[in-house]
């Protein structure tokens, strides 16, 4: 089995030309996106390697969802999953493409639409949901190896910014060419 090298992910980057470009740098968290992505990668795979293809791992949450709550719109699968509805919409047209969801008018508004798990979709759920409970094991046990647990850092993060937002930090920081 090939191995991943994870560290080549997040260490190398091409040295920023010269110039004022503000993105010509990296920023700290390059390496955190990089790594999500590798792992996003590698879900991916385990999929392929049981014959699934064309099913995303973006695509495991609400196909769970729909599996145990019935028909629903948009708007109730993005709060359900704490979503966007832009977002959400996206996933659900590629999941759509891949024959894994269906829609129907809603029953007391025909401008809403109710979105319906396919044969194929419902076909999945029990093999996502043996892979959702598995990352999330995988998930906690990279977290136990770390010197400083990710999900620790996340709930520091999420304090720092109850404190002082994102947005009252970039306001502090902007300097604003003049007119």
């Amino acid at each position: 089995m090939h191995k991943r090298c994870y560290i080549s992910a997040v260490t190398s980057s091409p040295p920023p030309p010269p110039g004022d470009d503000p993105t010509a740098e990296p920023d700290r968290w390059v390496p955190l996106h990089q790594l999500f992505r590798a792992m996003d990668d590698e879900i991916g795979e385990v999929y392929a390697l049981r014959g699934i293809h064309g099913v995303r791992p973006r695509f495991a949450y609400p196909l769970i969802r729909l599996a145990h709550t019935g028909p629903l719109t948009i708007r109730e699968l993005a709060a359900s999953l704490d979503r966007s509805h832009s977002a959400l919409s996206q996933t659900l047209t590629a999941m759509r493409r891949e024959g894994l969801i269906d829609s129907a008018p809603g029953d007391e508004d025909a401008r809403t639409r109710r979105i319906t798990l396919t044969e194929r979709g419902r076909a999945l759920v029990p093999f996502l949901e043996a892979e959702w409970r598995a990352t999330k094991a995988v998930v906690a046990e990279l977290d136990d190896e770390l010197p400083h647990p990710l999900s620790e850092a996340a709930l520091a993060l999420a304090r720092a910014l109850q404190r002082r937002s994102m947005k009252e930090r970039i306001l502090d920081h902007l300097d604003e060419p003049s007119s």
